[in-house]
């Protein structure tokens, strides 16, 4: 099924054909960008915006692999080769769907935390936000496999550390909760530095392993509990 927001963002950008029938349920002669009337084109902006949410649906369904140029376009209802006059190849396009599947992650995570009530600098408040967020990022996984897939599959450095940056990223909500564990009294700030990675690892090498590796066949109660043992190790590591 098609994200409604895809749905929105198609429709801004469908090429105006002759018979005024939508080309993917009709198949037959369309009228080009060239040859489409001036008043009747769209701004470049919502062609790009619907490349990347087209792109989107196509990692969600079948992870980074899937998406392709080509039917990116033949879902937005563009020509082919209107593609290249916003990204200039297939690995550009996944460059911005894989910061679209990060945020993605981000905002779940941020969802987790934002049900754990509890001021900050709270001793239990603040654990109980790590582990909202850990339980958020193997829940994204466990949903939403493709686009996690997709969130890593292109190397972005800047995103993960943009820990000064208004923009919410997996590595930054864990950096904040970590911060708020150090004023909380909860970690030894000699033991801050750092910490995040060692931690990124243990929740992210269980959401491979139990989606792709070699735990994707355990029962769901099983994965439950493996799951919540990770998440109990590190906060027992942290205290």
């Amino acid at each position: 099924m098609v994200n409604p927001s895809l749905e929105r963002l198609v429709d801004t950008v469908h090429i105006t054909i002759s018979s005024g029938q939508c080309p993917h349920c009709y198949p037959g002669p369309v009228t080009t960008a060239e040859e489409a009337p001036r008043s009747r084109r769209r701004p470049r902006g919502d062609v790009r915006a619907g490349l990347v949410a087209a792109g989107v649906e196509l990692a969600r369904a079948g992870g980074p692999d899937a998406v392709v140029l080509r039917e990116a376009t033949r879902i937005v209802g563009v020509v082919p080769n209107a593609a290249y006059r916003h990204f200039a190849d297939r690995d550009e396009l996944l460059a911005e769907v894989c910061t679209a599947a990060m945020h993605e992650l981000a905002d779940r995570m941020a969802a987790g935390i934002a049900r754990v009530r509890g001021k900050r600098g709270n001793p239990a408040a603040a654990q109980r936000r790590l582990g909202a967020i850990g339980a958020a990022y193997l829940e994204f996984a466990r949903a939403e496999p493709g686009l996690f897939a997709t969130a890593f599959a292109v190397p972005r450095q800047h995103e993960y550390a943009a820990r000064d940056t208004t923009d919410r990223t997996p590595l930054g909500l864990l950096c904040a909760a970590l911060d708020e564990l150090v004023e909380a009294g909860v970690l030894d700030p000699q033991r801050r530095e750092g910490i995040e990675y060692p931690i990124w690892s243990l929740v992210h090498g269980t959401a491979v392993l139990t989606g792709r590796g070699p735990l994707r066949d355990a029962s769901d109660a099983e994965l439950r509990r493996i799951e919540a043992r990770t998440l109990t190790f590190i906060a027992a590591g942290l205290a």
